[in-house]
C-alpha cells in the first residue's frame, strides 16, 4: 500500500472512530467498506451482526427538505428525523441510500445504487430506485452459489494470489463467465 493508500485507510478509520464515538451502534462482524456516510446523527443509526456496507453508501437520517417550508410561522421548528437499523447477515451495495425511519430485516441484500425508501423485511433482495422486491434470501443464494467459484483459503486471504487467478480466469477467451475452461462444461 502506498502513502495514499495509508492516508485513506487512516482517514477512513478515524471517522469510522468518531461515527462510533457520536453513537453509531455496530454488531459484531461488520465490514465497512470504503466511505460511507453516517450523517449528522450517527446515534439514530443500529447496525446488526455480520454486515457489509459498501463504500459511498448515504445512511440518511433526517429530512432536509423540511427546508423549505421551515421558515413559514405554522412550521417554525418543524423537522423530521428518523432511526435506521439494518438487521444481521445484511449486505448494502454500493451507493445505496437508505431513508430516515427505514429498517432492513435479517438476511437482506440491498443491490448498489438503490435507494431504499420504505422497510425491509427479512430474507429479501431489493433494488432499484426506489428499492423494489427482487426475490427472497433463498433464491438469490440457490441462484447465486452456483456461478461462484471456490477459492482456497491460501488464494483468497492473498491479495496478489487472487488477483493472479482472476487475471488468469475472468474473462479470458478461452473460459466461461465464471471462469472455468470452456473444454471442462463439454
Amino acid at each position: 500500500m502506498g502513502l495514499l493508500g495509508w492516508l485513506t485507510d487512516r482517514r477512513d478509520r478515524w471517522m469510522m472512530a468518531s461515527y462510533v464515538r457520536r453513537g453509531l451502534k455496530l454488531g459484531e462482524d461488520v465490514r465497512i467498506i470504503g466511505k460511507p456516510d453516517f450523517g449528522e446523527e450517527p446515534y439514530l443509526i443500529e447496525i446488526g451482526d455480520h454486515v457489509t456496507v459498501s463504500s459511498r453508501v448515504s445512511l440518511i437520517t433526517h429530512d432536509g427538505a423540511t427546508w423549505v417550508f421551515r421558515d413559514r410561522p405554522e412550521y417554525k421548528g418543524l423537522q423530521r428525523f428518523g432511526r435506521i437499523k439494518i438487521g444481521n447477515n445484511c449486505f448494502i451495495g454500493e451507493h445505496s441510500i437508505v431513508m430516515p425511519g427505514v429498517s432492513i430485516g435479517d438476511n437482506c441484500v440491498v443491490g448498489a445504487g438503490s435507494v431504499v425508501t420504505r422497510s425491509v423485511p427479512d430474507n429479501c433482495v431489493v433494488a432499484g430506485s426506489p428499492a423494489r422486491y427482487i426475490c427472497s434470501y433463498e433464491e438469490f443464494v440457490e441462484k447465486t452459489a452456483p456461478q461462484c467459484p471456490h477459492y482456497s483459503p491460501e488464494v483468497a486471504s492473498d491479495p496478489e494470489a487472487l488477483r493472479k487467478v482472476l487475471m488468469e480466469t475472468i474473462g479470458a477467451p478461452d473460459r466461461d463467465e465464471i471462469g472455468l475452461p470452456l473444454e471442462a462444461r463439454r
